[in-house]
C-alpha cells in the first residue's frame, strides 16, 4: 500500500464542507479508497489513525500515524498481532467514551 496520505480536493489540507476530513488510500493492487478520518489518537507513547472506509462497510482502518510535516503524513502497518489487539481495544474504548459524551451533550441540549 502506499503510505503516503492525500486529502482529497484542494491543496490547502482544509476539510471539506461538513468538516470532514477525507483522504485516499492507495494499495498495492492499484485499488484506492476514500475513507474519512475519524481521527489521531496517541496509546503508548505512539500515534495511531482510524479511518472509516466509504465502501459501505463498518470496517475501520487503524494504522500507525507519523507526522512528516505540516502537509504530510505516513501510514504505518501494525504488523505485531498483539500491539494491533491493544491499539484496537483502545480505539473502541475512545470510540464508547466519545459516544457516551454526544448522548449526554445531546440530553443536556434539550432541557
Amino acid at each position: 500500500m502506499d503510505k503516503k496520505l492525500e486529502n482529497t480536493g484542494c491543496d490547502c489540507g482544509c476539510t471539506d464542507d461538513e468538516g470532514v476530513e477525507v483522504i485516499t488510500l492507495e494499495f498495492d493492487d492499484g485499488e484506492s479508497v476514500e475513507c474519512e478520518v475519524i481521527g489521531v489518537f496517541e496509546f503508548e507513547s505512539k500515534e495511531y489513525i482510524a479511518l472509516l472506509p466509504g465502501d459501505g462497510t463498518d470496517d475501520v482502518y487503524i494504522y500507525g500515524y507519523k507526522e512528516l510535516d505540516e502537509e504530510e503524513f505516513e501510514l504505518v502497518d501494525i504488523e505485531d498481532e498483539e500491539e494491533f489487539k491493544r491499539v484496537a481495544d483502545m480505539f473502541e474504548k475512545l470510540a464508547y467514551e466519545e459516544d457516551d459524551e454526544n448522548q449526554e451533550d445531546e440530553g443536556e441540549s434539550k432541557e
